[in-house]
């Protein structure tokens, strides 16, 4: 066990008896001061004029006695008394003088004196203070001879106050009076309502659990994506109990104190069984769940094993009625979790992304809250502003409704399906910039082509199984493509597009992905050239190689042998897997060239339209396509007719 590690084990277990040692140090040091300054009563007259030495032949017979103080210091001090006075006499002179005072007065003429030693000068602190007054001097020595003294008392009465660090976590008790909300206000979830219902019913119904042999603590585990409602669930379900709500963040737990975390959880706990039934709500706590003993360091699963002893409960009546909800953004579907801690959490709520009729729904709560006239229901489609959020949480889309009435409120308009869609972009994308990319007149035309390339590759498909143009404009997902600049993607152009609920993509949909990424690359060397590729690819080839990594690789969809080839790490096992994600990469990209290339003519038209316009919409680009399709591949017209 390292030295540190003692110490901060004494530290912690012992801070009470640091602070009764240093109040005690304190009393003492006052009792010493005012022992001190009782002794050295006299007053003390200071000086820095070398003549009162010389005198002192003159004046041998009064003189009790002659000391001279640090001599060998840059300032030494004589010090002397005359018998008739009460007065000591401090004269401080220069080192240089001192030698010449020292040979030509008092060796000279036989003065007596003698140097002054340390216990006079402790005794006699105020002569060798540099302040006017004996009062002032003393203080100032005793707060120079006691500053660790009055250090450990402030600490120990910040400590008293404030607690030691990680002694206990920042943790708010809510009443069920202060909880606002209802189930209500979860809109939609209908299958996680339900889970809270039997949760709660469990609760209530304890004695009935126990004849079925259930009689360990119902602790609670919800996880899903960040901003589903896991926090406000934990009010609504405490308010319904009627049951006080402790809340702390499991992230402020952890100090730089070894067991901080430990006795946090602890002082939590005693605070909760000191109410009798009490909701203990731990928020953020993916991090209690990572496997334990990784690490070389004892103490770094304190809190974890703290944390599964204090859920288990030990079938004792102390907090019995005490029941543990933590959120965690991880599941154990996504990330490896403890065990032991999974074993713990007899109820599991994973949460999920609303659904298009669930967003639709959250969307209309949220607007319906606006004052009347806020919103312009007849020119406001919530079907159109489900289908483009998609993968948004409750809490993102709240942003969205937020944000639209920002975007109302400084245009002196009113919300309608246009303004969420732009509230929709600046939530997710963030603001645009016209400006930058207009500096940028060289670059303009390049960005133009790159983000027509990515939009015809993503028709493309639709395009070469003969559908017509009305049927792909209804397939498509386009929103808008802008050649703006996007301070927050690093990027000075976009193709905006509606989210997709899929979870379950198939192999030819992410060939799609692929090939709709490689879009924007394949037009600029279509009309540059292969050595005319710029750096604006770099996102694109990035998202494309992690999907062709999980393609190959992690599902081996290529392959009949279905395996993880990533888990495999023998010799030449890296260069087998990356020589298969390259030729798949060379068979798309040169898929996505070859069909780039059937589009220039339609590009080069649309590249001057979106030049001029800086942004253009679905249905502009799809206008655009309807008026000009001679231009379109001869293969693609063919199909169309």
């Amino acid at each position: 066990m390292s030295t540190l590690y003692k110490f901060q084990l004494a530290l912690k277990n012992n801070y009470v008896r640091f602070g009764l040692a240093a109040l005690l140090a304190l009393a003492v040091a006052l009792f010493n001061w005012r022992g001190e300054v009782a002794q050295d009563p006299s007053p003390v007259l200071r000086s820095q004029d070398i003549s009162q030495i010389t005198a002192l032949v003159g004046q041998r017979q009064r003189l009790a006695y002659l000391l001279v103080a640090a001599p060998l210091s840059e300032a030494p001090r004589y010090i002397f008394k005359f018998k008739d006075e009460s007065a000591v006499h401090v004269v401080k002179v220069p080192s240089t003088s001192h030698l010449s005072l020292e040979r030509e007065v008092l060796l000279r003429n036989a003065l007596p004196y003698a140097i002054a030693k340390d216990d006079f000068l402790a005794s006699h602190k105020a002569v060798m203070a540099e302040d006017d007054g004996s009062a002032m001097a003393a203080a100032g020595i005793f707060l120079r001879a006691h500053f660790v003294d009055m250090l450990l008392i402030g600490l120990v009465l910040y400590f008293f106050k404030f607690g030691m660090p990680g002694a206990g976590a920042s943790a708010t008790v809510l009443m069920p009076e202060q909880l606002g909300g209802s189930m209500d206000d979860l809109i939609g979830m209908e299958d996680i309502k339900q889970e809270v219902l039997h949760l709660e019913d469990m609760i209530r119904n304890r004695g009935l659990y126990r004849e079925h042999d259930i009689d360990r603590p119902f602790n609670v585990m919800l996880t899903g994506p960040a901003g589903t409602g896991k926090t406000k669930l934990a009010g609504y379900l405490a308010k319904r109990l009627n049951m006080p709500l402790i809340q702390a963040s499991a992230s402020a737990l952890e100090s730089g104190f070894i067991g901080g975390g430990s006795k946090a959880l602890q002082a939590l706990h005693r605070k909760a069984c000191a109410r009798g039934n009490c909701i203990i709500f731990l928020d953020e706590a993916q991090t209690l769940f990572v496997p334990r003993g990784r690490g070389d360091k004892k103490w770094e699963d304190d809190t974890a094993n703290t944390l599964l002893g204090l859920l288990d409960g030990v079938r004792s009546d102390q907090g019995a009625g005490v029941i543990w909800v933590v959120a965690s953004n991880f599941d154990d579907a996504s990330s490896q979790m403890d065990e032991a801690m999974l074993r713990r959490f007899s109820v599991k709520i994973n949460f999920r992304l609303p659904n298009k009729s669930e967003r639709h729904q959250l969307l209309h709560s949220f607007l319906a809250r606006k004052a009347e006239g806020c919103v312009d229901w007849a020119h406001l489609d919530l079907n159109q502003v489900a289908e483009i959020t998609a993968n948004l949480s409750p809490a993102l889309l709240q942003t969205v409704a937020e944000r639209a009435s920002m975007i109302a409120i400084q245009e002196h308009c009113t919300i309608n399906t246009d303004l969420m869609f732009r509230a929709f972009e600046r939530a997710t994308i963030g603001l645009t910039d016209r400006a930058t990319t207009a500096e940028k007149q060289r670059q303009r035309e390049r960005i133009a082509l790159h983000e027509l390339g990515h939009f015809f590759m993503q028709i493309d498909p639709w395009l070469r199984q003969g559908m017509s143009l009305a049927e792909v404009k209804e397939k498509s997902p386009l929103l808008k493509i802008s050649t703006e600049s996007v301070s927050k993607l690093g990027a000075l152009g976009y193709v905006l597009s509606a989210g997709d609920d899929v979870a379950l993509r198939t192999l030819e949909e992410m060939e799609r992905d692929v090939i709709q990424l490689y879009g924007g690359v394949a037009a600029e060397e279509l009309f540059y050239g292969a050595r005319g590729i710029s750096v604006g690819s770099q996102n694109d080839i990035e998202k494309a190689t992690s999907l062709l990594d999980l393609m190959v690789n992690r599902l081996s969809m290529y392959s009949r042998s279905k395996l993880d080839y990533r888990q495999f790490k023998g010799e030449g096992s890296a260069e087998r897997t990356l020589s298969q994600v390259e030729a798949k990469a060379d068979e798309l990209y040169n898929y996505t060239l070859g069909a780039i290339a059937e589009y220039r003519e339609p590009i080069d038209s649309l590249k001057d339209v979106l030049l001029e316009h800086y942004v253009l919409s679905k249905d502009a680009i799809f206008d655009l396509l309807a008026e000009r399709q001679t231009s379109l591949p001869r293969k693609a017209l063919l199909q169309v007719a």
